[in-house]
């Protein structure tokens, strides 16, 4: 073969290589939708061919502005305002199955968080394994993420008498799981503004929780929370939580992302 003729067949075979190796193109995959306090909450994920480069929820501030002042009737376990799938391409890659939202219109034990709050679970395990809690199992974890800590919440008699035990065990709750929080904030006097809560249940983690006051979210301003290095965590989990504030969109993006195997 004479050599240019060489030359140009291997310029060709290197750019068909590259061609064949291009990075796949960022693409959307759109999850279920919800109305929630007169505006819509929905599940999305971004991804890179089969990998999630992102994944989260959008949630409009209609729901946070429209979420009551006052709570309705104590309803025992408590019920969430929806429970959305995570998109089905992203649940291998991103290690989410689910997720929940509740609105705590007068926080709830320990003192800190006595602030008007939402709660938006993000679960690693199926619904229906989330359903089953039921905290019958009080184990918890040998060991904690840095900086956080297992509280047992004394209930009042009232209380204690309608559900049948005298304390939360580690905050668990039924339908939920156990919440670990920042042992800082459980001891502090200041009110809290916005935390990630490590979910347990028969000491497995089982959600990431990203819990935010309504005065934070009503200040319509993007924010990141840290995610703590969670011992006993296996598969897929994100290192990465960013809060983006979308005035044109009037809405919150709740992403997570820097999704690596867990060591």
């Amino acid at each position: 073969m004479p050599h240019p003729v060489r030359a140009l067949s291997v310029v060709v075979l290197c750019c068909t290589i590259a061609a064949c190796a291009k990075t796949p193109e960022l693409a959307e995959v759109k999850g279920p939708c919800a109305d929630v306090y007169k505006g819509q909450v929905c599940t999305w994920a971004k991804m890179q061919g089969a990998d999630p480069v992102e994944m989260g929820a959008t949630v409009a501030m209609a729901s946070i502005e429209n979420a009551p002042s006052t709570e309705g009737e104590m309803k025992w376990p408590p019920v969430p305002e929806t429970v959305l799938d995570i998109p089905e391409a992203a649940r291998q890659g991103s290690g989410f199955t689910h997720f929940t939202m509740y609105w705590e219109a007068s926080g709830h034990a320990p003192a800190p968080f006595m602030q008007p709050h939402f709660d938006f679970h993000f679960y690693r395990v199926p619904n229906a394994e989330r359903m089953a809690i039921d905290c019958v199992d009080t184990s918890k974890p040998a060991t904690l993420p840095a900086g956080y800590e297992l509280h047992d919440e004394p209930l009042p008699p009232d209380m204690a008498k309608m559900m049948g035990v005298s304390a939360l065990v580690g905050i668990c709750v039924p339908e939920m799981g156990m919440h670990a929080l920042p042992a800082d904030e459980v001891a502090g006097k200041t009110p809290f503004r916005g935390d990630m809560v490590i979910g347990y249940f028969k000491a497995k983690p089982v959600f990431i929780e990203p819990m935010i006051t309504k005065a934070m979210l009503m200040e319509k301003k993007s924010f990141d929370l840290p995610i703590a290095a969670v011992p006993g965590l296996t598969g897929v989990h994100p290192s990465k939580f960013h809060a983006e504030y979308d005035a044109a969109q009037q809405s919150y993006r709740f992403t997570f992302s820097g999704f690596t195997p867990a060591t």
